[in-house]
């Protein structure tokens, strides 16, 4: 919870309770002695409560986030009447964010600098910055991604279900998938979690794409985690119709091409296959031969590449492992119908 006496301080500036202030926090300057930083904005209730971080484009080229966390500061009716403190950070990596690419200049992954060091890298010292100005004075986070270029998720939450709260943070947002994923080295993540901060990581869809739906889950799902922790009231938003049920994968895995080649695709994204169902087809450029991909156990596709030029190797589907792969597939066209009759802007 916040501090009773209503202190909060980034970057320098004092945000008072009921107030709206835009942050840019330095980082550093360009070639050419542009100063770069990091867009915060800070919305204060009037009343005391949690202090919720957003954050998106920590790899630069994965904007659904950035779409996501706008339509949520425009939304001026639930952002006055909040509890706590919401602190949005749109674009983490300006860097790769204006060069459309997923990493910083020095090509480092900021997601693996974490928690970072004030005289490390330049990631490393973004990672420090963040996590000095933000995390630290944050009781919750959501953390907005979506698959690679040209490889596309399905909506799903993934977090680290050894942490009860984390567990209910999860079930509460709302989509029907959830992996029990471990946290990785360097992570915004597992920096959170090493601070007690209990955390979500948000994918869904492809690198460099608006998807409306995608957009449309994970906005949906920041407001009924807003609501499950006492930030807004249920009355505050649209309700529409979710899946009764939520399901948690423990264990997931990649199917690789066989070979080089083109991949005609014959599944999609969150549909059921059974083990040793054929997935597509990889033929050479002549035609001269073709080789089938094949599934190893049953399981729900929650990731895929949308490139179908292949080198042997290469990820194709990534499939989650359930325990009721049929009703999460029922579960998954529900909630897709649910979307399909209300846009939740």
């Amino acid at each position: 919870m916040e501090d009773p006496r209503g202190i909060l301080e980034i970057a320098g500036k004092r945000i008072p309770p009921g107030k709206r202030m835009k942050i840019e926090i330095p980082i550093a300057r360009l070639f050419d002695d542009t100063e770069m930083s990091m867009p915060v904005m800070v919305i204060r209730g009037r009343e005391s409560g949690p202090v919720l971080f957003l954050s998106a484009a920590i790899h630069g080229d994965e904007i659904n986030g950035v779409e996501t966390i706008k339509r949520l500061l425009a939304n001026k009716r639930i952002n006055s009447k909040i509890k706590g403190t919401l602190i949005a950070m749109p674009i983490v990596n300006a860097y790769g964010f204006n060069s459309n690419s997923r990493y910083l200049p020095d090509r480092r992954d900021l997601n693996r600098c974490f928690p970072g060091s004030e005289t490390g890298s330049l990631g490393g010292q973004i990672a420090h910055i963040l996590m000095r100005e933000i995390i630290e004075k944050s009781t919750h986070g959501i953390d907005l991604h979506t698959g690679a270029i040209h490889r596309s998720n399905l909506p799903q939450i993934r977090a680290d279900l050894t942490d009860p709260e984390t567990e209910t943070l999860a079930k509460a947002f709302g989509v029907p998938v959830i992996i029990d994923s471990n946290t990785r080295d360097g992570s915004l993540r597992q920096a959170a979690l090493e601070k007690g901060i209990p955390m979500l990581l948000f994918e869904g869809g492809e690198a460099l794409r608006y998807e409306e739906k995608v957009i449309q889950t994970a906005l949906m799902g920041i407001l009924s985690v807003m609501e499950s922790i006492g930030m807004i009231a249920p009355k505050e938003r649209k309700r529409r119709k979710r899946p009764e049920n939520v399901y948690i994968a423990r264990t997931s895995y990649w199917v690789r091409a066989p070979h080089s080649g083109s991949l005609r695709v014959r599944v999609k994204l969150g549909a059921m296959v059974k083990g040793g169902q054929t997935l597509g087809v990889i033929s050479d450029p002549y035609g001269s031969y073709m080789a089938k991909v094949k599934s190893h156990r049953t399981g729900i596709i929650i990731g895929m590449t949308m490139l179908p030029l292949l080198n042997q190797g290469d990820a194709m589907f990534h499939i989650a492992i359930f325990e009721d792969s049929e009703a999460v597939e029922e579960r998954l066209e529900d909630f897709d119908d649910a979307l399909d009759l209300n846009d939740g802007r």
